[in-house]
Order: structure tokens, then C-alpha cells, then sequence
């Protein structure tokens, strides 16, 4: 008898796991009105789902914690209940900015919907015990999803003797789903308790299982919805006044703007969100630092047109969006022609490109196909300098009008596989540069979800000639017009294939990754090089089920074999093991070590085809970890290590950081990181492309911010930020032919001393759904302002100096108001 009972306790867990739960949605002609009681007796209509299974700190445990959620529908929205039964003394309930949750003191609720039952795309929204709202699009294998994305939604919560309960409103403007009568959705609920950071799903998410949106369960019930017509209108206005530095051409400006934004939903399914003569002012400034590399810097993208319900338009990886609106074209050349011209003065360069206005097209068919379109319009740009002595004004063209295009074609299938086809075009006006990149993309998983093949093939072309690039190309590539060389039109093409286990507690994977010489996607797209050929394979273990010392922990090992793609050549070979450790008490540390164990050659830090630089083998170190972020003070550090072969090279970095809670409603953090490499090696920047020096680079980042929420709606938020970085020459080289170094005389004049400061202000207050005042504050240091680094030789000095020198000033007050159609056509 005993034996039996044994056996049918363990199969009871067992069995719960393996199968897919469902729950029924309850039609209702009365909503329950959004207050946070669930007293409404339509509630007691609507079928339960409970009995969560823990999925962190231990996989199927059953909650520890009772839990009792309910949903109805009408013709306009879903509504969401939860009775979160807790000690309420024991409930945290810090506030936070929306879809700040992470890492804070505060527990929270979550629903999640896969709309179109593809196992791989879905909605989050999810609501905090201080009823701070947070939501999110899902795609990937990831739970996080992708929080850029705000929708407009009801959420309430209230406290009670035996626990916190939620309400929730989503209306159909904020899903899309297909055009059936019948529905039937994934379906997911999530409980996050802060104080043993335990997550608990409704239905089991088992982590040694590849995928997310995959282990939901099912929705089933909704019956014939009449979704409203979808559409919405943003209108904003803005203005400031900026005051730049003494010395500038314009010592004060009046910034006015305004425009909208618009949500139509063409359908059940499909979306369309324009934005009419945008401003973006109100972002936090790049994180700019003295590149010294040959690559390009890719910046965070902040600006929310941009990154919200874009995941579709990334999915291949060709879209940055960054190239829309960026610095002009033709601007470092007008600085460069006339800033030190004795007969001339610039009067304006303007260092934005104006965006006239942008449109998103996307959405699902019931047949699993997401269509995507996206389109953006940029004005033409120009410079004004003025000739000192005739004082005539000249208008020097710095950016064409300009088209942007994404195309995407995504279809869904079983098992989580995917084909994507994407399209990127870039139409300037005139005779300026033209092109197109197109990719196929693929993802294939086997039926048990073990094993995933994918790949990608991409072709790139430019139409037009284009202004010379030494980087990368030769002369035998370039043609001179009017004394200017340029480019001739190209093609180039690039390819990746993977396969790997991608479930259980040992993965693997082998990749190979090729690039012609000519693949050229950053009209519309970001790629530091092309021109390689890149082999890489790995094995990782992850142990889930918590041991007597750690709750988690993972070790692998990953291999790299780079060659240049033509002429064949190999370029280097790295080896890096890892591993990370999670301990009971939730503090974490991270190790890492590597080697470049033969001599390198870097075929691209020289910027011309015809020079490449051999450099020694190195080995390296880093060491990171954290502590309990459930705590008031919370500390995060780092330390790396390299040493090559070379006498006199150790380089090293430290990075610490440091918050502290002082109430629920107020944070501070200082995050400190510094470098020093006492003996790189890189382009010396001169006329012969190649020379190259020896220097002593170090720089040192300062970043303070903090925040204080008035309430859940209402925000106050700063963030400082100092870059220091110093730069001194110790000897020069000439390469040959086979990048080795040959002794020259030293060329003085060559040290750097470079700073920037930026500081952002930020008060938000969303004073109902969808609307929005913030009043910023904007000061910064130019990174044209020099600093000397002789006189100031330390970072002290510098930073003390930077507050010395006058600095740009910048308010801004921006008014955004959602409108409804809707709720105006009932009025």
C-alpha cells in the first residue's frame, strides 16, 4: 500500500508536467470595473486556473505560494484577475519606472498570450505588487522579450489580509490575433516572489527545454470577437531653448516642434503606426568614446519610434536603425574644409539628419506568415559657411533626400521553425549612392525540440559610385572623376550554416560564417568587416537542478578560427572557456579564460587592403560577479587580465559598481570602469597608411544615475556620465610586406587627451493611458572641447577642468496626448 502511494505521488508531478493546461475564457456582458477588487460577482462566472509549478530556484516544485487567476472577454477587451494569497508583511513593493522590474525589490504578476498559436511570438503584460505596469513583444527562445514596446492597458492592485490581488484591462488595440470566429491562444501565467526570487509558471516551463512561447498552455473559449476599429492618435508638441557654448555661432537657439504619432489597425491582424515629423530630443545622449579602433561605434538605439514592435524588423539582423536620422554625411567634410580655413567661417552644420516621417506596416495572416514593412523619408541637409571677406554665403549639400525600406516576409511552421526574407533599400536623390541588401534566413528544429539547423544567405549591392573607402578596397576598384576618386558600383554576398543541440544540460554547436570582400550592408544595416571567413564550435553544460552549494551553474568551452575570405588567408585561432555560478544566497560570479596562443595577423587596423599587421599571441582573464540584488546596498565588480608575448604589455580593467536602495521610492547607483593597456599597438594615423605606433592608452568611464518615483505613473530620473580617455605615444613603426615592424624616427605631436561629459534630466509623469508630459534637462561637454593633457595629466584633473569649461545647456518641456477613436466617437 505504502509502495503504491510512493509511486502515485511521483507520477501526479510527472504527469502534470508533461501535459498542456487549459483554461476556458468566460463571455461577459457586464465588465468588472479595474480597482484591484475582485468582489464583482461577474468573476465568480469565469473559470480558475491555480496550483503553479515553481520553475526557479527549483524546477517542477509545486508553488509554495497560492495562486488564483481568472479571464473574461467582451467585444472590446480581456480582463485579467489574480488573488496572490502571501503574508502581506512579506510582499516587497518597491516602485520602480515601467518595465523596471528587474533586479528590483518588488514582486509582480504576469500574463502571457501567443496570439497566433506559432509557438514563437506573444505579448507580456505584467503588473507589480506598487501596480507599475510592464509589457513586452516575445520572440526567441527568451522569456525577457522585448520591453521598448508600451501598450495602452488598464492594470490596478490592492492589498489584502491574506495576499495582493490584480486586475487588468488589455483591449484588442493593444493585441493582434487572427480572423477566426473561434480563438484559441497560448496561454501563460507567471508569479515572481521577490524575496526567494522564486518563479512560478501556471503552466510548467522547464528551463532545460529549448524555447519559451513554446511551453505555454492554451486559451480556448473566445468566441466571435468583434475588435473595434484600431485607431489611435499621438499628437505631441515640444519646445526648449538651448544655450551653447561661448564661442559657438549661435549662442542661443528656441527648439520648437511638433507632429504625431498614429496607430491604425488595418485588421485583426495587421497594424500600421506612422510617425509625422518627429523629435527626438528628449533621449539619453550616446555613450561616445575615442574610437580608436577601425570599426565603427554602434550606439544604442533610444528613440521609441524605432524600438517599439520592431522585433519583426530585426529578426534578420540587416536593420539598424541608427542609420536613419545619423550624423550627415558630409559633415566631418565641411568641418574639415573650412572650420581652420583662414577665409572662411562656418554658420551652420547641422549634426542631425531631420527625419520628415516614418511609417511600421506589420502583422500576422492565419496561415502563420508575419508581413512586415517599413519605411522612412529623411530631408536633405546642408551646411552654410561664409567667406570673410566678400561675407557671401555658400550652401554646401551634406545629405541627400532620402529612402529608407524594410521588407520581411516571415513564415512560421511547426516545431518553432521559421523562414524570414528580408529586403533593405536605400534611394538618395541625385547621384548619391544607391542600394539594396536582401537576406534568407532559416531556422529548423526536430520534433522532440533537441536539435536546430539554421543559416542565412545575404547578397549586398550599391548602384551608384560612392566616395572612396580605403578601408577595405583597392585602386583597381576605383575610378577618378573631376579629380575625385570614387568607388565603382559592387556586389557582395554572405552566408552562415549552424547546427546544434539546443536543449538538455549539454549543448552544442558548429558554426561557420563567410563574407565577400565586397558584402556591404551598412547603408541600412551594421557590419564592422567584411571580407572573412569565421569558424567557430562550442560545448556547454548547465546544471538546473540546484546542488548542495549552488543553485545553478554552467561551464563550457568555445573555439574561433578566422582567415580572410580573399585572398585566402588565415588571420587568428582563439580558445575560451567559461563558467558561472549562482550560489544559494543569490550572489553570482562569473570566469573566463582565453588565448590567442600563435601570432595574429589583423588585416583591418591599418584601414587599407594593401598593409596588414602581425600581431603576438596573448592569453587572458576576467573575473565578474555580483551580489544579492534583493538588498538595500547591491555591488557588482569585475576584473580582467591580458598579457601578450611581448616585454612590457600587460593591459588590465576593472569595472565596479555600487547601488543603493534608501526607500521604496529612491535609488542611487555609480558605476566606475577603467582600462589600461600599457602597450597597444595601432594605426598611427598619418598620411602612409603604414605606420603604426606604440602607445599607452588608458581611459576611465563615471557614470551616476538615480531615480525617484513619485508614484507609479510619475518619475523623476538623472544620469551622469565622464569618458576620460588618455592617449601617449611611445615609438613608431613601418610595416613590410609581411606586417612585421620595422624602427622609424619618432613623430611628435601624436598624444590625445580626450573628455565628455553628458548629463540628462528626466521628469516623466503619464497622467493617463497613453499620455505623457516630460520636461528634460540636457548639459554636455562637446567632444570637441580639448582638454591639455599635459597640464592635466590625471583623471581628477580632468574631470575638475570639464566643470570649468562652459558647457551646452538644453530644456525641453514635450506634451504627448493619446486619443482613442473609440472612446471620441462614444462622446
Amino acid at each position: 500500500m505504502l509502495r503504491s502511494l510512493l509511486l502515485l505521488l511521483i507520477c501526479i508531478p510527472l504527469n502534470l508536467l508533461a501535459q498542456q493546461r487549459t483554461l476556458s475564457a468566460t463571455r461577459t456582458a457586464h465588465p468588472p470595473r479595474i480597482d484591484g477588487d475582485l468582489s464583482d460577482t461577474v468573476w465568480a462566472s469565469a473559470a480558475v486556473a491555480t496550483d503553479f509549478i515553481q520553475n526557479f530556484p527549483v524546477f517542477g516544485k509545486q508553488s509554495e505560494r497560492r495562486s488564483i487567476v481568472r479571464i473574461l472577454y467582451d467585444d472590446a477587451a480581456l480582463y485579467v484577475s489574480a488573488y496572490l494569497y502571501d503574508n502581506p508583511k512579506l510582499v516587497r513593493r518597491q516602485l520602480t519606472p515601467r518595465d523596471g522590474e528587474s533586479r528590483q525589490d518588488v514582486d509582480y504578476f504576469s500574463v502571457f498570450f501567443d496570439t497566433y498559436r506559432d509557438h514563437q511570438n506573444g505579448f507580456q503584460f505584467g503588473v507589480t505588487s506598487a501596480n507599475v505596469q510592464t509589457d513586452a513583444r516575445l520572440g526567441g527562445a527568451s522569456s525577457d522579450g522585448d520591453k521598448t514596446w508600451d501598450a495602452v492597458w488598464q492594470s490596478a492592485t490592492a492589498m489584502r489580509p491574506d495576499g495582493w490581488t490584480v486586475e487588468m484591462r488589455i483591449p484588442y488595440i493593444s493585441l493582434r490575433f487572427t480572423a477566426k470566429d473561434a480563438q484559441s491562444w497560448g496561454l501563460q501565467f507567471l508569479r515572481f516572489t521577490r524575496r526567494d526570487n522564486s518563479n512560478d509558471y501556471w503552466n510548467p516551463v522547464n528551463p532545460s527545454v529549448n524555447g519559451f512561447v513554446n511551453q505555454f498552455g492554451l486559451l480556448e473559449g473566445l468566441q466571435a470577437i468583434r475588435s473595434p476599429l484600431r485607431l489611435s492618435l499621438s499628437p505631441y508638441v515640444s519646445g526648449g531653448v538651448r544655450f551653447n557654448p561661448e564661442g559657438s555661432a549661435r549662442r542661443t537657439e528656441v527648439l520648437r516642434s511638433g507632429g504625431m504619432d498614429v496607430k491604425w489597425g488595418v485588421n485583426k491582424s495587421f497594424t500600421l503606426d506612422a510617425t509625422l515629423i518627429p523629435d527626438f530630443g528628449q533621449v539619453i545622449s550616446d555613450n561616445i568614446v575615442n574610437n580608436l579602433t577601425p570599426y565603427e561605434i554602434r550606439f544604442q538605439e533610444n528613440r521609441p519610434f524605432f524600438t517599439e514592435g520592431t522585433e519583426l524588423f530585426n529578426k534578420s539582423g540587416i536593420f539598424y536603425s541608427r542609420r536613419i536620422g545619423a550624423l550627415p554625411s558630409g559633415y566631418s567634410r565641411v568641418n574639415n574644409t573650412y572650420r581652420d580655413a583662414s577665409a572662411w567661417e562656418i554658420v551652420r552644420n547641422p549634426s542631425v539628419t531631420q527625419l520628415y516621417n516614418a511609417i511600421k506596416f506589420s502583422g500576422r495572416t492565419d496561415r502563420k506568415l508575419g508581413i512586415g514593412v517599413f519605411n522612412a523619408v529623411t530631408a536633405p541637409m546642408e551646411a552654410r559657411v561664409r567667406n570673410l571677406a566678400t561675407k557671401e554665403e555658400l550652401r554646401v549639400e551634406t545629405e541627400p533626400l532620402t529612402n529608407y525600406n524594410l521588407f520581411v516576409l516571415d513564415q512560421a511552421f511547426s516545431q518553432r521553425s521559421s523562414v524570414t526574407f528580408t529586403n533593405a533599400s536605400v534611394v538618395r536623390a541625385g547621384a548619391a549612392r544607391d542600394a539594396n541588401t536582401s537576406a534568407l534566413d532559416w531556422s529548423l528544429f526536430n520534433r522532440s525540440n533537441t536539435y536546430a539547423l539554421s543559416g542565412s544567405l545575404r547578397s549586398s549591392h550599391i548602384f551608384s559610385y560612392t566616395y572612396w573607402t580605403p578601408a577595405y578596397y583597392t585602386n583597381t576598384d576605383t575610378i577618378t572623376r573631376n579629380g575625385q576618386r570614387y568607388l565603382k558600383p559592387y556586389d557582395g554576398f554572405a552566408a552562415r550554416l549552424r547546427l546544434g543541440k539546443v536543449s538538455g544540460r549539454w549543448r552544442w554547436f558548429g558554426q561557420v560564417n563567410l563574407e565577400s570582400d565586397k558584402y556591404d550592408p551598412n547603408d541600412l544595416g551594421y557590419l564592422q568587416a567584411p571580407n572573412e571567413v569565421n569558424y567557430s564550435a562550442g560545448v556547454h553544460f548547465t546544471e538546473f537542478t540546484p546542488t548542495k552549494r549552488f543553485i545553478t551553474y554552467n561551464y563550457g568551452l568555445n573555439l574561433y578560427h578566422s582567415n580572410l575570405y580573399k585572398p585566402y588567408a588565415f588571420s587568428s585561432f582563439e580558445a575560451v572557456a567559461s563558467g558561472y555560478l549562482v550560489f544559494h544566497n543569490f550572489w553570482d560570479i562569473g570566469l573566463t579564460l582565453g588565448a590567442v596562443p600563435g601570432v595574429q595577423t589583423d588585416f583591418f587596423e591599418l584601414r587599407n587592403m594593401n598593409y596588414r599587421l602581425r600581431r603576438p599571441a596573448f592569453y587572458y582573464g576576467n573575473i565578474n560577479g555580483s551580489s544579492d540584488s534583493r538588498r538595500k546596498l547591491f555591488v557588482s565588480f569585475g576584473f580582467g587580465y591580458e598579457h601578450s608575448t611581448l616585454a612590457e604589455s600587460p593591459y588590465y580593467e576593472v569595472r565596479n559598481g555600487i547601488r543603493y536602495r534608501f526607500s521604496n521610492r529612491f535609488l542611487l547607483s555609480l558605476d566606475v570602469s577603467r582600462q589600461h593597456d600599457k602597450l597597444q599597438i595601432g594605426s598611427a594615423y598619418q598620411s602612409d597608411p603604414g605606420i603604426v605606433g606604440y602607445r599607452d592608452y588608458k581611459d576611465l568611464t563615471s557614470v551616476l544615475s538615480g531615480i525617484y518615483n513619485f508614484t507609479p505613473r510619475m518619475n523623476l530620473t538623472l544620469r551622469a556620465r565622464h569618458y576620460w580617455s588618455q592617449v601617449h605615444y611611445l615609438n613608431f613603426f613601418k610595416v613590410n610586406a609581411r606586417g612585421d615592424l620595422g624602427p622609424i624616427a619618432f613623430i611628435p605631436g601624436q598624444d590625445q587627451n580626450f573628455n565628455i561629459f553628458n548629463l540628462d534630466a528626466f521628469y516623466t509623469w503619464d497622467f493617463r493611458p497613453g499620455s505623457r508630459i516630460i520636461l528634460g534637462w540636457k548639459n554636455s561637454l562637446s567632444a570637441t572641447t580639448a582638454i591639455d593633457g599635459i597640464k592635466y595629466r590625471d583623471y581628477g584633473r580632468n574631470l575638475t577642468r570639464t566643470f570649468e569649461l562652459p558647457h551646452a545647456n538644453e530644456f525641453t518641456l514635450r506634451v504627448i496626448y493619446f486619443l482613442d477613436y473609440n472612446q471620441l466617437r462614444r462622446k
